[in-house]
């Protein structure tokens, strides 16, 4: 069941995003299987002049890590694409942060951030769009 939860809330998060760039003039596109596979991003963003890849991640505890497999797949995609990807962070009642995947840090399993780095190093939503 927890595993359900943690899909809704993912999706929820996903559909937030989708519902802002959408409204700031974006075109946007939800991947097909994001969620169930991790060979691309959750949603791709273009605009005049910007393309982005975004892996939505609705996770609350202070430090965010990525699966290596998922992590690698997201760097091997935007390599062969051209389009930077960036992981778009929310904890509940804070704002978006969005981090280049270059700032997270590798260990053993997987690759990781702290809040306070992600603050530090990424972007506000409102710069986003």
């Amino acid at each position: 069941m927890k595993v359900m939860r943690t899909y809704v809330k993912g999706s929820r998060a996903e559909r937030e995003l989708i519902d802002y760039f959408s409204s700031s003039g974006c075109c946007v596109i939800r991947a097909a299987g994001s969620g169930v596979n991790s060979l691309s991003p959750d949603i791709l963003v273009f605009r005049r002049g910007m393309q982005i890849g975004i892996e939505a991640k609705a996770w609350e505890k202070e430090n965010l890590n990525i699966d290596r497999e998922q992590f690698v797949n997201l760097r091997k995609w935007e390599e062969i694409s051209g389009i930077n990807c960036l992981i778009g962070w929310r904890r509940n009642r804070k704002p978006w942060v969005f981090v280049p995947l270059a700032v997270f840090r590798e260990n053993s399993k997987s690759f990781g951030i702290n809040w306070e780095n992600a603050n530090a190093l990424g972007k506000k939503l409102e710069e986003m769009a």
